[in-house]
């Protein structure tokens, strides 16, 4: 499994914008990713900014390192998809190691879904894992570059 096969290229930007640094902006944010990427409709928006939000609570994503993985199951995806997001300035999220959040990958899966769903967080969190990977990707000019480390990433790694 690569993280093109569900990373749909327009759900993709180098600048998250955060003006209240909330959890739910950011997420807010990163849905509005997939609708923009025709990954979700607008009428599905609050209900999944709400599921997310309720993972959230019963422990961050936020992995350390820079890095959450926010994710959710809903009935508005027939497949897994996913957004991404860089946040220059860096957010609290409630990470593990206490640290602000540059990058983060926006997971959902259909709800009958289990196996896809946690090979996606592995191969996030294992490619993640590189500093080198998360600089690079943290300083991407732009989105079709972005695109480009992940591509480039996904085929050194697979």
């Amino acid at each position: 499994m690569t993280i093109m096969s569900f990373l749909d290229e327009r759900a993709v930007t180098t600048d998250l914008k955060v003006p209240n640094q909330s959890k739910e902006e950011i997420i807010q944010a990163l849905v509005q990713l997939l609708v923009a990427a025709g990954a979700i409709k607008e009428k599905d928006v609050a209900r999944l900014v709400q599921i997310l939000l309720k993972r959230e609570s019963l422990g961050s994503t936020g992995i350390g390192q820079g890095v959450a993985i926010p994710h959710g199951k809903c009935d508005c995806v027939k497949d897994l998809v996913a957004a991404f997001g860089v946040c220059r300035s860096g957010i609290a999220f409630d990470s593990l190691d206490g640290e602000p959040v540059h990058l983060f990958f926006l997971l959902v899966a259909p709800e009958d879904s289990a196996g896809p769903h946690l090979k996606a967080l592995a191969r996030i969190s294992r490619l993640l894992k590189d500093k080198h990977f998360r600089d690079t990707l943290k300083n991407a000019k732009d989105e079709k570059t972005l695109v480009r480390i992940i591509r480039e990433e996904d085929e050194r790694r697979h």
